[in-house]
This record gives structure tokens, sequence and C-alpha cells, in this order.
């Protein structure tokens, strides 16, 4: 089994609220390895990166936003690229010029395990014991009521290959670190 790298990013509210000890500690506690950490300012070229132009990815986010605006009745005027497209460039607007810490896991699953150890994008939906579920509780409809993307706390990669394009994003090789982490066979051994 592979050892997987995941990219989480604490955002500038968990920056402000003094989370990020909290963020790092909830990782490592699920076994995880630390490999790179820094704090940036992201800048447009990194977020244009991070939130890369895909249109399939686009139209994914907008279908999942209709999705939700059908479940509750609202009314669609837009296309699935038209709404994703606004997601990604509210993304961008909201972490610009902003600092965040960007970090690497590593670790088996470490993608899928990260994505449930900060819990749903929605915080509304998240559930207690993950991050977004303990720290906050917006909701879509304050987003799009306030015309802006969802505060949330945290990044997770979604995808191995998209944890593979953030990481090379926000990181160069040399700032990625291999190390051994004494409890990382004790947790996943018997011996």
């Amino acid at each position: 089994m592979k050892v997987e790298k995941t990219l989480i990013l604490a955002k500038q509210d968990a920056i402000h609220r003094g989370l990020v000890g909290e963020i790092i500690r909830r990782f490592e506690q699920k076994g995880m390895r630390l490999a790179g950490m820094k704090l940036a300012m992201a800048t447009k070229k990194i977020l244009e990166e991070h939130y890369t132009k895909d249109e399939a990815m686009q139209t994914e986010t907008g279908e999942r936003t209709i999705k939700v605006w059908q479940e509750n009745g609202r009314e669609v005027k837009e296309t699935a690229l038209e709404i994703g497209n606004r997601i990604r460039q509210w993304n961008i607007d909201a972490l610009q010029d902003k600092p965040v810490v960007a970090m690497v896991f590593e670790g088996f699953h470490s993608v899928e395990v990260g994505r449930k150890v900060v819990g749903h994008t929605e915080p509304r939906q998240a559930l207690p014991g993950t991050i977004r579920g303990d720290f906050s509780a917006e909701s879509y409809g304050l987003a799009d009521f306030s015309k802006r993307t969802i505060i949330n706390l945290v990044h997770a990669s979604g995808k191995v290959s998209e944890a593979e394009r953030e990481i090379e994003t926000w990181f160069k090789k040399e700032e990625i670190i291999d190390y051994t982490k004494k409890d990382f066979n004790v947790i996943h051994s018997f011996d």
C-alpha cells in the first residue's frame, strides 16, 4: 500500500481564530505525518493555479450547486458552468492577498481521510468531531445571500491527482521533507 500526500490549507478565518494548531493536531492524531508547512500570502497567480480553470471541474461544482438549490426550491437561471465559474472566482477573491498556512500531510489514504477530518464543505452539514463541524456553522444559503464563497476554515484536496497538482502549486520539491516519524509504524502495525 502506498503512502499518499494531501494538501491542507488553513484559510485566513482559521488563522485569525487561532485554529492552526488545532488543525495540525487533528491530522497528527489521525496518524499523518506533516511533510511540509508554510505561512504564505495567497497571490492571484497561485490561487488561479490552485483553483484551476477546468470546465469539467467548474461544471461539476455548478451541478452540485444546482442540486442543492433545486432541493431547496430555488429557481435556476444559469448553466452549471456559469455557476461553477462564479464560485471559482469567489474562492479566488476570498483568499487573494490573505494569509494561509499551506500544509502537506502524508499517510495511507491521506486524501480520503483528510476530507473526513475536515468535514463536509458546508460546515452546517459537517458532523461533530470534524474541524468544520466543531468550529463553524456557515451555510450555502448564507454564502449565496452574501454573494461570496462559503467560509469554512480549511481546504482539503478532494482527489489524489488534485492533491499532487495542488502541492506542486504551493510547494517547491525541496520544501517537502522526508523523515521517519516514530509513531507511524506504531499506528499501522501490531509489532
